[in-house]
Order: C-alpha cells, then sequence, then structure tokens
C-alpha cells in the first residue's frame, strides 16, 4: 500500500505547512526539517484514510498524542462529517493546531487538553496515535477512552512486533510505504469477542 493524499486537500494541506512554518520559529513545535514534514506529517497520515471509509457521518474519531495535528488534520479534512478530537497534554501544541483549525478551517477539529490517563472517557468510535507509546499502553489509554468494540489504528515501524500484544485484542498489519522514508505498518487493533460498532452513538 502506497498512501496518497487526495488531491481536493492539497491547497488546505498547503497552507497547514505553511502556517506550521511561522509558528515553528517562535515556538519550536517540531525538529522536522521543512523539507521532510509534507511527507513524516501529511503523506504518512493518510495511510489511514482508508479506514474511515465504514465509519458513519457524526462519529467520533480521536487522536491520541496528536502533537501539531498529526494525523488529526488530515483525518479532520478528508471526512468533514465526522467528529475529530486532537487530544494532547501539550498546551503549545494544542494552540497550533486549534489554529489551524481556525485559519484551514477545519470546523469538526476540537482539541482536547489533558494526560490520556487523567481524561474523563472520550467516548469514541475510532481511535489512532503515531508514534506515541508501547502497543500495551497504547491499548490501555484506548480501553478507557473508546466505546466497547470501537477500533483503534496505530501507526508503526516495522519493529512493531516486538511489542506484546495483550489478551483480548488481534492486531492485524497493514503495511504501506513512504517514498524517502521506507516501509511503515498500520495496525488495526480490535478487542475479541465485541462486533464493531462505529457510530452507534
Amino acid at each position: 500500500m502506497e498512501p496518497n493524499i487526495p488531491s481536493e486537500l492539497s491547497a488546505s494541506l498547503g497552507r497547514f505547512l505553511d502556517l506550521l512554518d511561522r509558528w515553528n520559529r517562535t515556538h519550536a513545535l517540531t525538529g522536522l526539517p521543512p523539507n521532510e514534514r509534507r511527507e513524516e506529517l501529511l503523506l504518512d497520515a493518510a495511510a489511514l484514510l482508508p479506514f474511515l471509509a465504514a465509519l458513519p457521518p457524526g462519529a467520533r474519531v480521536a487522536d491520541l498524542g496528536t502533537g501539531m495535528g498529526a494525523p488529526a488534520v488530515v483525518l479532520a479534512l478528508a471526512r468533514p462529517d465526522l467528529e475529530v478530537l486532537g487530544v494532547d497534554a501539550s498546551l503549545k501544541k494544542l494552540a497550533f493546531v486549534r489554529q489551524v483549525a481556525l485559519e484551514l478551517p477545519v470546523g469538526n477539529l476540537k482539541v482536547v487538553h489533558g494526560r490520556l490517563e487523567d481524561l474523563p472517557s472520550l467516548g469514541a468510535d475510532w481511535g489512532t496515535a503515531k508514534a506515541l507509546a508501547p502497543i500495551p499502553l497504547l491499548l490501555s489509554w484506548w480501553t478507557r477512552h473508546g466505546r466497547p468494540g470501537s477500533p483503534f489504528f496505530a501507526l508503526k515501524g516495522l519493529d512493531w512486533e516486538t511489542e506484546p500484544v495483550p489478551a483480548g485484542w488481534t492486531a492485524t498489519p497493514h503495511p504501506y510505504t513512504l517514498p524517502t522514508r521506507g516501509r511503515r505498518v498500520v495496525l488495526e487493533f480490535r478487542q475479541t469477542g465485541l462486533g464493531a460498532c462505529p457510530g452507534n452513538r
């Protein structure tokens, strides 16, 4: 699988990168060089887009540890009919995401500030995280914030198999390749014995 950014999102995501460049000069949001940001932040996030297809309008998506809004911004732009939550403990980064939502604009993108282990349940129908934590910790957070039976999609490197998958969960890998950064994987996690229930709110 090779992720692609939909052509209709190109202009908005170009504005996102311009805004990130301006903010980064003052707020030091990322150490990624400008010429690597499109691939690492946007194209990588696009690997998740096929997995949104099953979600009905109005479903709640949670990006845990969203940072500068990757992948939340891409997901929200691609599916304006969903509610997308960018969750992070960094007020500085969430201030940037909030500005992105205002300027692009992305009306369905909301920010949630707090530590995942302390926040009340987000009641999300679909979740994701990029390079945030080991699999057992990710799934403990998702158990708290996802609705029963809701899937979780982690963006990981190919060394994910060295991490244990907790009992009661299945992990389905979906490999993909980035042009210069190589092979990665979307890990689809589902609880065993529970049917999927996306968007039944």
